[in-house]
């Protein structure tokens, strides 16, 4: 993987510290030619993976770059899915049914055939499947060599203990993607002892990872422990604790753990982007 991996959030309106910053942000970015603008000044300082979520609006903006293969031809993405939001405000729209015919792939025929009976069946397994299918739809000449499950179903599946669905993504995402599966998690520690137990060896793990343990579920000494002993590859995400620990001071901390192989960050400006990058580039062997 490489480092330094551009995040999504400042696109969406996701800001952790400030609800008015996240508004300021939605404003901002409203336009997707305003995403892009920023996606091409991250490649031209050398950042060439986009780590983002399934929203709507992703698919818009890889269309743009099926349209121009040149200018992507090294660009890759790592998508996260499921976006729960998306079905959330579906259900609320659309009906359960509703968002079944907007999200599932295929007819309405295939569904009552395969998806139907799944229901019937409780098959998660087959579900799973058609919606990573249907999640995965818009990367359609993309590279993609990592996916990940987002931290909203890695930890509910933690806490209700169905861990062979983890194995079952696991197989999907290899056999039928060709690439690697990713967790993102709030509790690293959990995942790792939880894949560790089904077999699944040396996982990617994204994680929040700085040196106030915000957001890092289980506490930050055992999380150092794990950087330190345990064998996976791990991502850090959330370094800057939301605004509450400057860049350098923040990625010094994050060079102190020699397995870490790439951090997640997101920015607006071409002045940030090239900061924390180059501090990225230079902290991590």
């Amino acid at each position: 993987m490489n480092k330094v991996l551009f995040g999504d959030n400042q696109f969406f309106a996701v800001n952790h510290l400030s609800d008015e910053k996240a508004r300021a942000q939605s404003m901002k970015f409203k336009d997707t030619n305003s995403i892009i603008s920023v996606l091409d000044q991250a490649i031209d300082l050398g950042v060439n993976t986009f780590m983002c979520t399934t929203h709507d609006r992703i698919a818009e903006i890889t269309a743009i770059m099926r349209k121009n293969p040149g200018r992507y031809k090294n660009f890759e993405i790592y998508p996260c899915m499921p976006y729960a939001h998306k079905y959330a405000n579906a259900v609320t729209e659309l009906g359960i049914m509703g968002t079944i015919k907007e999200y599932i792939p295929g007819n309405l025929l295939s569904f009552a055939t395969k998806g139907g009976l799944a229901l019937i069946n409780k098959d998660f397994s087959k579900m799973m499947e058609m919606l990573i299918d249907a999640e995965l739809k818009m990367f359609r000449g993309i590279k993609t060599p990592v996916i990940f499950l987002q931290n909203v179903l890695v930890d509910m599946i933690l806490g209700l203990k169905m861990t062979d669905i983890f194995l079952h993504y696991d197989n999907y995402i290899r056999k039928k993607y060709n690439a690697e599966p990713g967790y993102i998690t709030m509790n690293m520690p959990l995942l790792y002892d939880t894949l560790e137990e089904i077999g699944i060896e040396n996982p990617i793990i994204c994680s929040s990872i700085n040196k106030i343990g915000f957001r890092m579920s289980g506490g930050i000494e055992k999380y150092e422990e794990y950087l330190n002993n345990k064998k996976f590859r791990p991502i850090a995400m959330q370094v800057l604790a939301a605004g509450a620990i400057r860049p350098k001071e923040a990625i010094e901390y994050i060079g102190k753990f020699k397995k870490i192989e790439s951090v997640l960050f997101g920015a607006s400006s071409k002045a940030h982007i090239k900061e924390t990058s180059d501090l990225i580039n230079n902290a991590l062997v």
